[in-house]
């Protein structure tokens, strides 16, 4: 595959990101698409109420027309876009009660639940009408074990898992944008280490435009993405992440992802259990600004510790 491909892919829903913010966030603003922001977290995030959100739409859209003109139609194509945009919907719903309706947590756990889930469902009709393979690689090794129809069910674990603990990191400027452009850089390399065309060529893609949205996010952002973006930003990974067999190697690269979502489930279990907290507040990037750290060191360390697992996950994916 001709690697000018892949850097026109991302120079072009870069672009497309900048040239979708100035049009989008004015008219999130217009219409009163402002975040409510919890009053229990830092008190230095009160400043940010009514920053305009939904900006997962400038990061979808700028993602879909790029994905369209550089990718070929085949199989991987409607999985990615499944995947990627129908996680988005489902987060898109959510911010959209949110706003509109005054309902501070948007779709219900179970609307949430069943919405994730049919998009799961047809990514699983999908993957077994093109024969995907229900092997899983172990990392590293050349060993691999077949889960048979039960890697319908892994599926369907590895969507909810990728896309809650992304949806969970968005909680800082730049963050997830920050640490979502590098997972995506780690799996174009190993998509294209591997041959799956479609799979590098999304993933540049979702590089470009989060990229993109960066240049508005970044501290202090003019726009949040909202679960329109982080949920669509989870769904696809986890898609890609499936379709190259690189399942286990999403664990080392998504790692920051992995912390996010584990520091809640103790935090939860914990008090639940012990009646007692573990951390300052969850997800953990809270914990080290209650801690004294300013947002913006909390940010940059966090990219670092994505850069190195993805340079982890690169070895283990045989790159180097």
């Amino acid at each position: 595959m001709d690697i000018k491909v892949i850097l026109l892919t991302i120079g072009a829903s870069f672009l497309l990101a900048v040239l979708f913010g100035p049009l989008f966030i004015p008219l999130l603003r217009r219409l009163k698409f402002g975040q409510q922001i919890r009053t229990d977290g830092p008190q230095s995030h009160l400043k940010k109420q009514g920053t305009p959100t939904m900006g997962g739409i400038i990061i979808m859209l700028a993602l879909l027309l790029a994905f369209l003109k550089f990718a070929d139609k085949t199989a991987d194509f409607w999985v990615l876009l499944v995947a990627s945009l129908g996680f988005g919907l489902v987060g898109f719903l959510d911010d959209y009660i949110k706003i509109v309706f005054k309902r501070s947590l948007g779709l219900t756990a179970k609307q949430k639940l069943a919405g994730q889930l049919l998009f799961s469902i047809i990514v699983c009709i999908l993957f077994n009408r093109m024969g995907h393979s229900t092997e899983i690689g172990v990392p590293g090794t050349d060993y691999a074990f077949d889960l048979g129809w039960f890697y319908y069910v892994f599926v369907v674990i590895i969507m909810f898992a990728t896309s809650n603990s992304v949806n969970f990191t968005d909680g800082l400027d730049g963050l997830l944008a920050g640490t979502s452009a590098i997972a995506f850089g780690a799996f174009t390399i190993l998509a294209l280490s591997v041959n799956e065309y479609e799979s590098a060529v999304f993933s540049a893609a979702m590089i470009g435009a989060v990229l993109g949205f960066l240049v508005f996010n970044v501290h202090p952002a003019k726009v949040f993405m909202g679960d329109a973006g982080s949920l669509g930003i989870g769904g696809g990974l986890a898609a890609v992440a499936m379709l190259t067999k690189m399942e286990l190697i999403l664990i080392i690269v998504g790692g920051v992802f992995v912390l996010e979502m584990l520091s809640v489930i103790i935090q939860v279990g914990s008090f639940k259990l012990r009646g007692k907290r573990v951390f300052k507040m969850s997800p953990i990037h809270h914990h080290f600004e209650l801690s004294g750290w300013s947002e913006w060191r909390v940010v940059t360390t966090f990219w670092i510790v994505g850069f190195l697992l993805a340079a982890v996950g690169l070895v283990l994916g045989n790159v180097f």
